[in-house]
């Protein structure tokens, strides 16, 4: 009978657990972003709060609050001055919106002529015009969002800062494995999120970089802006700044200057090409040697999930992923394997 009774809080407990950790995944969702943000931040600055309160012994809250403005610092100003500039180039197109109607009117006859087709037929006009709404209300939803997720990521990161040890010995304790693979486990996070966390916005930085020159060069206009947007677009696997120069080398093309947008896609597949594979090959393999399909399907599975953050934590859910496997392997099916065969 206390066998049984032990059997049934046992599974009741667990049954409760997984109900109520369903129930909290799901409302909690919406603020995943800032959660994985703080996570990463705590994983980048760990370092520095150790050296701090344990080797100076100063008060962890003073730590913490440094530390949060170290974190805001980093990457609030320059996330501020992107957002001022994509806002600045906004409003030149309210100001002046035949700036933006005169290259797309010019592509539309140029269609035209080739094809017959009327890109800017009262229909087509009609379609985008009801889009517009839904753009901006995307928009909109877009900054509360990540408004409601940057606060979360400084509450959540104060906590974790102050926690510190206790934290990390109470994540330790409830990890399903042994005291040798919670070690593999806790190794390979950390590598994987520092190699995400560092490398791509120095990824994007780099591209970026080097398709601003190229746009410079050939006569792109708006240079420093098509820059930016390549940075951004160096997270999407595989296309990456394809997105970006394909379509403006074409407008340079049917603007008359072919050879100016012949030499663009030259540059672009050449060098921004070439130095994508070769940075992210060198960081992944220097900070974490992950398997570059872990990062590519990670990066698509974790943009569903997180959101922005998701270009960090989707490689780590496959990499864990593909860890847990290994030593489920290495635990259970190697015995198996082997008394099978002696």
């Amino acid at each position: 009978m206390s066998c049984f009774k032990m059997q049934y809080w046992k599974y009741s407990l667990i049954a409760i657990i997984l109900l109520l950790g369903v129930i909290i995944f799901l409302k909690i969702t919406p603020f995943l972003g800032g959660l994985m943000g703080a996570a990463t931040l705590y994983l980048l600055l760990r370092g520095q709060m150790l050296y701090l309160t344990e080797k100076h012994h100063w008060r962890k809250s003073i730590v913490a609050i440094l530390l949060l403005i170290e974190s805001l610092l980093l990457f609030l100003i320059p996330i501020g001055l992107v957002v001022w500039l994509l806002i600045s180039k906004a409003q030149a197109v309210n100001l002046n919106p035949a700036s933006l109607l005169e290259p797309v009117q010019r592509i539309a006859t140029v269609i035209q002529e080739k094809t017959g087709y009327d890109i800017m037929s009262e229909g087509n006009l009609n379609d985008f015009i009801s889009l517009l709404p839904k753009i901006v209300q995307f928009l909109m939803g877009s900054i509360t969002s990540f408004t409601i997720n940057v606060l979360v990521l400084l509450l959540v990161l104060y906590f974790m800062f102050t926690s510190g040890r206790k934290m990390e010995n109470y994540i330790r304790e409830i990890m399903p494995f042994s005291r040798k693979y919670k070690r593999d486990v806790t190794h390979e996070l950390r590598m994987v999120i520092r190699s995400n966390a560092i490398g791509v916005p120095l990824l994007a930085i780099i591209q970026g970089a080097a398709a601003y020159l190229g746009y410079l060069i050939f006569g792109a206009p708006e240079a420093l802006l098509w820059g930016i947007l390549s940075c951004f677009a160096t997270i999407i696997p595989i296309l990456g700044v394809g997105l970006v120069w394909v379509p403006l080398a074409l407008y340079i093309g049917i603007s008359g200057h072919w050879g100016m947008a012949i030499g663009l896609a030259i540059y672009s597949l050449i060098v921004v090409g070439n130095l994508d594979n070769l940075i992210r090959s060198m960081l992944q393999k220097k900070m974490a040697d992950t398997h570059p399909l872990i990062t590519i399907f990670g990066v698509f599975i974790g943009l569903s999930l997180f959101g922005f953050m998701g270009v960090i934590f989707g490689p780590v859910l496959l990499a864990i992923f593909v860890l847990c496997i290994e030593i489920f392997r290495e635990e259970y099916l190697d015995d198996d394997l082997t008394i099978l065969t002696s």
